[in-house]
């Protein structure tokens, strides 16, 4: 009876991958909380859970935290967090940031539903809660996308499809994870930007990366000035260009920026732009990119 209800409630991502469905973690957690009688949520204490040992996401916004800590400490915790038993204590499967806020707002207990997941699905929740509710730095997402492309064997093109990004944006930020880690340590501390690192992601020589990222710190480059430079003899880049189809659309150039621009798939024909979004709070995130409050 537990392994059916397990099975029910911890859907793999391998076949939410065999259907149509864009993946929406929201509705995967909304699946197992709906499904859950109160009677098995449960208060447990806050100082017996530890990470997800799968959990790309290293850094916290201390701001954001202190936000959830005050809304915990008048209203409580909305949502239970989803938990697996280890041999000590509990692992958070999903909502980290409940608990860290929790934490702070000097709870001693959370509600908890408690799942004897797999590993494999415990790495799959984490890696899709964080790319679709959280704002991972560029280099925790790229890490996501890598072990989800590696966990799935799918490929680029399809893991873009089912989690309603473009090709483009996973191809770009896949290539963050082969900068040198002074490189990336510029990136996380915003000294240089996502544009920036994607240039220089293109370049062959770590040598070569690492001096034009100086350059850029020190000259304060733009991205496109950044992309001239990249340009000189003296930078070599990868070969990574892709064959084209012949009847390549019209507007495939402009669906590419516009893609790479927002972080999502983008349709232009008949005279209109179709845009699209996973969920609401992804749907937000590109209005925040396009200027509209």
């Amino acid at each position: 009876m537990e392994n059916n209800k397990r099975r029910a409630l911890g859907r793999g991502l391998e076949e939410l991958f065999n259907n149509n469905e864009t993946i929406d973690y929201d509705q995967i957690e909304e699946k197992i909380v709906n499904e859950t009688p109160k009677s098995e949520i449960q208060e447990i204490n806050l100082n017996e859970l530890r990470s997800n040992p799968y959990q790309p996401r290293k850094n916290f916004e201390e701001e954001a935290l202190n936000e959830l800590a005050a809304s915990i400490r008048e209203h409580g915790v909305f949502q239970p967090i989803i938990a697996k038993k280890s041999i000590k204590g509990y692992e958070i499967i999903a909502g980290e940031r409940r608990v860290r806020a929790s934490i702070l707002a000097g709870k001693d207990t959370i509600p908890a539903i408690i799942r004897d997941f797999t590993d494999e699905e415990m790495m799959e929740i984490a890696l899709l809660e964080n790319l679709q509710r959280e704002n991972l730095n560029a280099l925790e997402e790229a890490i996501a996308y890598k072990k989800l492309l590696d966990k799935l064997d799918v490929t680029q093109e399809e893991l873009a499809k089912k989690l309603g990004k473009s090709r483009s944006h996973i191809t770009n930020m896949i290539g963050l994870i082969r900068l040198p880690e002074v490189v990336k340590d510029m990136l996380i501390s915003e000294e240089i930007s996502m544009g920036h690192a994607r240039v220089l992601s293109k370049l062959e020589d770590n040598e070569k990366i690492l001096e034009l990222a100086n350059k850029i710190v020190n000259e304060h480059l733009s991205v496109r000035e950044t992309e001239e430079a990249s340009g000189d003899g003296d930078y070599k880049r990868k070969n990574t260009s892709f064959k084209q189809k012949q009847d390549e659309k019209e507007y495939q150039d402009i669906e590419e920026v516009m893609c790479e621009k927002i972080g999502t798939k983008v349709k232009i024909k008949k005279n209109k732009i179709e845009i699209s979004f996973t969920n609401v709070n992804d749907l937000n995130r590109i209005l925040e990119i396009i200027g509209i409050n």
